[in-house]
């Protein structure tokens, strides 16, 4: 599923006004000590395999357990004394899940995509705008965890290979649940294996490369500190020249599924 260059232009205006205008949230605080994520590790491990793929079919039949790990996260929203690393884990592991959530919803379906309500455009005001969640008494859609929630609150572009959209050009959706003990490690990796995945990334030379849209679609947040080209190489297993001319790959937005 492709969109065309205008489509793109107006996601780039559009997520740069959401991260602007978005409404605040008082969520009710019932638990101080941060929640467990054992019980979503343990479903990630036996239906997402190592590329990523999910078995959409596995999490139905253990729909009963994975709720009772949402009802987790939507009765326990993050408090205010808990660390970033904490509050970070804690909504990664929030948009992922529920976005698992939203295909077991209206499985079978090709594209996350599909389920956008007609008259949307494109990606911008589609499915991500779909408030069928509450946290903390809010109710919530996806849209408000990634732009509110993390892109807003923490300045770290990594974010943006951890969260998984269900679309198989999306970052591969790690098979362990996201830790506070072991955040910056798993997002270090989780960027790395980004960069090394030649159908996501085609980094052929120093001088050659073809990289994710994720790049231009938020280029703001990969360019605080520097270049473009700066961060990637971070994180690349092949180092990319200054002032290479950056390509981009094609966007699949088919459905992750094993």
């Amino acid at each position: 599923m492709k969109f065309n260059a205008n489509i793109l232009l107006l996601l780039a205006v559009a997520l740069t006004w959401v991260s602007c205008s978005s409404p605040s949230f008082n969520f009710k605080e019932k638990n101080a000590k941060p929640i467990s994520h054992e019980k979503y590790d343990a479903l990630l491990t036996k239906h997402v395999d190592d590329k990523g793929d999910v078995d959409y079919k596995g999490f139905l039949k253990d729909s009963t357990k994975f709720d009772v790990y949402l009802d987790l996260l939507s009765d326990n929203p993050p408090a205010k004394d808990w660390t970033d690393d904490q509050k970070k884990a804690y909504w990664i592991n929030a948009y992922n899940a529920f976005t698992i959530k939203l295909i077991m919803n209206n499985y079978p379906v090709k594209s996350i995509t599909d389920l956008s309500k007609p008259g949307s455009i494109g990606i911008i005001n589609g499915v991500w705008h779909e408030k069928f969640f509450k946290i903390g008494g809010n109710i919530m859609n996806l849209n408000a965890i990634e732009h509110r929630m993390l892109r807003k609150k923490f300045d770290d572009p990594r974010i943006h290979f951890a969260i998984v959209c269900a679309s198989k050009s999306c970052p591969k959706l790690l098979n362990k649940a996201y830790t506070a003990e072991k955040l910056d490690q798993q997002l270090t990796q989780q960027a790395k294996d980004f960069l090394a995945d030649d159908f996501r990334n085609e980094i052929k030379s120093p001088t050659e490369a073809n990289v994710s849209k994720i790049f231009t679609w938020f280029k703001g947040d990969f360019t605080k500190k520097g270049t473009l080209i700066e961060f990637i190489n971070k994180y690349s297993p092949t180092q990319i020249e200054k002032g290479t001319n950056l390509g981009h790959t094609e966007y699949d937005w088919s459905l992750n599924e094993q």
